[in-house]
């Protein structure tokens, strides 16, 4: 198992936010919680992962305001770092010839709530296979449904699809990607223990997972690779 980290950029600045206060409209600001702002740059945080042999890290674009920051970050860290957030097939060749390693994709993958297995062979296809692609299948269960199914969420984590995280449906969509990447987003920058039958659901991944959301300290990380079988 791996630690991977993450840069997170949200209206050009480094942010550790809780996933579940993201939304858009008037008031999106207002309802933003956030636990932490950098004064620093992208760049320096992926420069001290380059450092310090962290490959493998997310740069993530929570809207627009971020492209430049994100970037000088994959800039930094050639072939270390991830991109994900708008990515599309147009786009995509881009981030690699920069230096990203993957790209992260998620609303891009999906339409009118189900998958979109045309934009997912296309964007494959733009990156020349899907060894570079990482599928984005953050999800969160249905409102009054505490004991429901993980749907996958896309629009920063706002829409629901009806896609369920599921072992038959992990087997799936790894056909098209390399890897997955997979926050849980209601404990996601809360720091309250992680979603322990969520990573059960993800060790029955064929291909690599990452779990994102909840961690507190290196007991929840050691509670994942227990969970997770080796795979997550």
């Amino acid at each position: 198992m791996k630690f991977r980290p993450c840069i997170d950029l949200h209206a050009g600045s480094v942010k550790q936010i809780v996933g579940s206060s993201l939304s858009d409209g008037p008031s999106s600001e207002a309802a933003l919680s956030t636990n932490f702002t950098s004064s620093r740059p992208a760049s320096y945080y992926a420069n001290m992962y380059k450092s310090d042999g962290l490959k493998g890290g997310h740069v993530i674009m929570l809207g627009g305001g971020n492209q430049e920051q994100a970037e000088e970050a994959i800039k930094a860290y050639p072939n270390g770092l991830q991109i994900g957030g708008g990515i599309t097939a147009s786009n995509a060749p881009h981030w690699i010839s920069l230096g990203a390693s993957h790209v992260i994709v998620t609303s891009y993958a999906f339409s009118s709530g189900r998958v979109d297995y045309g934009a997912l062979s296309s964007l494959a296809s733009a990156l020349g296979g899907k060894e570079r692609v990482v599928l984005d299948l953050s999800c969160r269960r249905r409102p009054g449904d505490e004991a429901g199914p993980y749907y996958v969420v896309t629009d920063r984590w706002q829409t629901y699809t009806d896609v369920v995280v599921d072992g038959p449906g992990l087997q799936a969509l790894a056909l098209y990607c390399d890897e997955f990447l997979v926050h849980g987003v209601e404990n996601e920058g809360r720091r309250c223990g992680i979603l322990e039958d969520l990573v059960r659901i993800l060790a029955e991944s064929p291909v690599p997972v990452t779990y994102a959301g909840g961690v507190r300290g290196m007991d929840d990380v050691e509670r994942v690779k227990e969970l997770g079988g080796g795979r997550v």
